[in-house]
């Protein structure tokens, strides 16, 4: 009897861990991924910002068509070319950053056609509120990065959330209430 359990002990252990190895794992570059943001401003234009520091981890497995991904933004690093409006933005009626310095995204919902992931379903988390966001993956690419000489993946994301389902209430309807993310992300192999 103790037999039969340590074999199967083992075998399990040994599919548990090949699943694990499996998936690649990549940190994400901040030198090279900066989400970023579309809104109305007033009806007369689209105002566009970015934020500036951006950390995570991504695991692809394109055998088991899986994948995780573990995003955290600063908030703080909202840029938009208007010291001003940046300042504004950092307060309690929009990013309150004082309070909630992160913007966190989290998926194991991967979505692959073939071996190429094409969307992330999981969720974001802003101003302490989480929702459900899907990020469509507009364009992917793995190869080797040919200034670091290290495997490197890469995508653009995009999708699309309603500031007021966060609580940012601020100045609507007049300044715009859905969000249009566009998300450059590049990532090291680990």
């Amino acid at each position: 009897m103790n037999l039969r359990f340590s074999r199967f002990a083992w075998i399990m252990v040994s599919l548990l861990s090949a699943g694990q190895v499996a998936a690649d794992s990549y940190t994400i570059d901040s030198r090279h991924t900066f989400p970023s943001f579309e809104i109305s401003h007033i009806g007369f234009s689209t105002q566009r910002g970015r934020f500036n520091q951006t950390r995570g981890k991504i695991a692809l497995d394109s055998k088991a068509r899986t994948g995780h991904i573990e995003v955290s933004i600063d908030a703080n690093s909202i840029d938009t070319g208007l010291e001003e409006l940046e300042t504004r933005l950092r307060q309690v009626d929009f990013f309150n950053t004082a309070q909630y310095p992160n913007i966190t995204f989290k998926s194991d919902q991967v979505e692959f056609a073939g071996d190429q992931p094409v969307a992330a379903a999981g969720e974001i988390t802003l101003l302490g509120v989480t929702r459900p966001l899907r990020l469509t993956l507009d364009q992917f690419h793995c190869g080797v990065h040919p200034i670091a000489q290290r495997e490197v993946c890469g995508a653009d994301a995009s999708g699309a959330i309603r500031r007021s389902d966060f609580g940012m209430k601020a100045f609507l309807p007049a300044v715009g209430d859905e969000v249009k993310l566009r998300i450059q992300v590049e990532g090291f192999k680990d």
